[in-house]
């Protein structure tokens, strides 16, 4: 995800956000937080994709790493948000990039639209 990611942004910086449940590495425990969808608090720092692929280790979605909770390039024009207890990846661009993000078969992306609800099938809300 991350090379489609890199191909079709412009030389920039990413943001990193790290979701503080108090049982995953944020990477920098003693930066300030940033609360954001339900007022849950984030480390979000301005790196790069390199960054984003090696910064955190030992998460329950990797064994050997994984990738931030939340992450953007410095211009907005993508999103990339998993909550830490879900089993999929939200990600918000243009048309182009979720092409592209959709005919990698490592990517294994599904398209959903915007009055749909995003929620893989078969699984259901508590």
């Amino acid at each position: 995800m991350i090379d489609v990611l890199t191909q079709h942004t412009p030389d920039q910086p990413w943001w990193l956000g790290y979701l503080d449940t108090g049982a995953h590495n944020v990477v920098f425990p003693l930066a300030l937080r940033v609360s954001l969808y339900w007022n849950w608090p984030y480390v979000l720092v301005e790196a790069g994709p390199e960054q984003a692929l090696t910064w955190r280790t030992g998460h329950m979605r990797a064994g050997n790493g994984s990738l931030p909770d939340l992450f953007f390039p410095a211009d907005h024009s993508w999103l990339v948000s998993a909550l830490w207890d879900d089993i999929w990846t939200d990600i918000g661009g243009t048309t182009t990039l979720i092409t592209a993000l959709h005919d990698n078969p490592l990517v294994n992306a599904r398209r959903v639209g915007t009055d749909e609800d995003a929620l893989p099938p078969g699984l259901a809300r508590d």
